[in-house]
């Protein structure tokens, strides 16, 4: 059974980086053909996809958060990272980190295209 866990800081100040790790237990982050996405949802919005890397260490981005964001991954460690720079307070949100069997969506979520999520973090961007 595969399980997935996020990890990072919770509070990051405004114009900083934002880095997560998700750690995944219990199966590969190589095995063809899953995708392992970062997902996140503002207070009071629905969800928002942010990105994913692939099977094969390919990446996608959401076209709106495209310019400030980088997906990568350790597969010595099986985990893969988000890093969003140039952070604001519209930022604040809980992140996710999700496998999908399918290549997911980047515009939006479509949630029967996962079939496996982190428990979320809260992250906050404030000084």
């Amino acid at each position: 059974q595969v399980q997935l866990q996020e990890s990072g800081p919770g509070l990051v100040k405004p114009s900083q980086t934002l880095s997560l790790t998700c750690t995944v237990s219990g199966g590969s982050i190589t095995t063809n053909y899953y995708y392992w996405s970062w997902i996140r949802q503002p207070p009071g919005k629905g969800l928002e996809c942010i990105g994913y890397i692939a099977y094969s260490g390919s990446t996608s981005y959401s076209p709106s958060l495209k310019s400030r964001t980088s997906i990568s991954r350790d597969t010595s460690k099986n985990q893969f990272t988000l890093q969003l720079n140039s952070v604001t307070p519209e930022d604040t949100g809980v992140y996710y980190c999700a496998r999908a069997g399918v290549r997911p969506h980047t515009v939006v979520v479509v949630s029967s295209e996962y079939d496996t999520w982190g428990q979320g973090t809260q992250v906050t961007v404030s000084s």
